[in-house]
């Protein structure tokens, strides 16, 4: 009998009798925009919104390990023995270098909390996971997303069987009063609000923002509703007008927020090290208190157990070697991608001036920063379009219909511009505007 011949006779798993999660279009998303990104490799890409290469050297790990070992040898006064088995073994599950980003908090966000309320996960995504698993335990209980949302929590919440209700975004981030209004509708239906997931700053996909009053008034409303906030940071360095915006938790008393973080944009993303702060105090039985990263962590043992200790010594020495002040560290890609922002937008008002836009029905936001921007195009931006603009424009984007819970962006699409060049990003507007004009032409006839 045939390989082919074999492996037909073999009865196949029913999708059905798998997981609900793996018939949901948003765990394709990614899968597709990734199989299109690798069919058309010569296509300037619009599409990812991973950061820009230009200043990473390889030498850079290795320099940065040697920092982080002469860090627990000549600071810490740890062993040869002792510094070998910290990189090579099984480390603590909470993380090694729980310190050094608390310390970076505290210098870059003024978010003071102690050590022990760090747990350093695989990734961002892993602490969205962990968060999700532990605060979620009831049927009733209801996660609000800022609407457009990031895939990644949606995902998440998909996999975890959790309910999630979307609160509509406006210009400027999450409408507090739109969130009470879905507090309140929440439990209407019975359900139990428990936490809302916000990323405040050049959200992705939207790239809106949260004013200073609007976090405030938000941070009152979960207070009096009793509702966790999870906020997700991932670009709050990078300011193209204006100044930084505290952060939820910087401003958070009433340890209401569990924030999120990760140094794929503003360290290594190859490292896969990201982080949650979760200094909420849990109280047990005979009146016994932990810290909810404790019990983070007690998720953590069961998943990923720990998070590569190797990764976390180069990133630890890369705080070390900053001052633990990313910040500062981050200067030149601060630099770099308010350049990129601001040559998309005047490319594209160069490429689609208004007379022309007007005529066509196109639009687009102009966030304080970050690295997206949603574009508004009078046809249907789906999987179809895509496919079209790489192979015959030699141009990729996202549609934005991928975020929405409810149906919506089907007209619209996200352009990331953190991983191209100026130049690119000049060629590449150039090439979308001619997709553009093409597909209107389509569409109207």
């Amino acid at each position: 009998m045939t390989d082919a011949a074999l492996a037909a006779s073999v009865p196949a798993l029913p999708l059905d009798d798998l997981h609900a999660s793996l018939t949901d279009p948003v765990l394709d998303a990614m899968n597709f925009l990734n199989e299109v990104v690798a069919r058309f490799p010569d296509a300037l890409s619009f599409a990812p919104g991973r950061p820009r290469e230009g200043d990473f050297q390889v030498a850079d790990l290795t320099r940065y390990l040697q920092r982080y070992t002469d860090h627990l040898e000549r600071e810490l006064g740890w062993s040869p023995d002792r510094v070998r088995t910290q990189l090579f073994q099984y480390g603590r599950t909470n993380g090694i270098i729980h310190d050094l980003v608390a310390r970076t908090l505290a210098n870059d966000e003024r978010i003071h909390v102690s050590a022990e309320a760090v747990v350093v996960t695989t990734g961002c995504q892993e602490a969205m996971l962990l968060t999700l698993r532990a605060l979620f335990a009831r049927p009733e209980d209801t996660l609000l997303v800022s609407s457009p949302c990031y895939v990644g929590v949606t995902g998440a919440a998909r996999l975890l069987d959790i309910a999630v209700r979307p609160v509509p975004e406006g210009p400027d981030g999450p409408d507090p009063d739109a969130v009470l209004t879905a507090v309140r509708r929440t439990r209407a239906a019975g359900k139990r609000p428990r936490a809302l997931y916000v990323v405040p700053d050049f959200a992705n996909p939207s790239g809106a923002s949260m004013s200073g009053p609007a976090r405030e008034r938000l941070l009152e409303i979960a207070e009096a509703e009793d509702l966790l906030i999870l906020e997700d940071d991932p670009y709050g360095f990078f300011v193209r007008t204006g100044s930084p915006r505290p952060t939820l938790k910087a401003l958070d008393r009433g340890r209401r927020v569990v924030h999120l973080g990760s140094f794929a944009k503003t360290a290594l993303p190859g490292a896969r090290v990201g982080y949650v702060v979760a200094d909420q105090e849990v109280s047990g039985p005979g009146g016994r208190r932990t810290l909810l990263a404790d019990e983070l962590s007690k998720i953590k043992s069961m998943t990923t157990v720990n998070t590569s200790a190797v990764s976390q010594a180069v990133v630890g020495g890369l705080l070390l070697e900053s001052g633990c002040r990313l910040r500062t560290a981050n200067a030149r890609s601060i630099a770099a991608y308010r350049t990129n922002l601001d040559t998309l937008l005047t490319e594209l008002d160069w490429c689609l001036p208004a007379e022309r836009r007007r005529a066509l029905g196109v639009r687009w936001n102009e966030p304080d920063g970050g690295f997206f921007l949603v574009l508004d195009v009078p046809f249907e931006a789906d999987g179809k379009a895509l496919e079209h603009s790489a192979r015959n424009f030699g141009v990729l984007w996202t549609p934005m219909s991928d975020f929405y819970l409810d149906g919506g962006g089907r007209h619209q699409l996200r352009l990331s511009c953190s991983a191209l060049t100026p130049r690119q990003i000049v060629e590449g507007v150039r090439r979308l505007a001619a997709f553009i004009e093409d597909r209107s032409r389509g569409t109207a006839a």
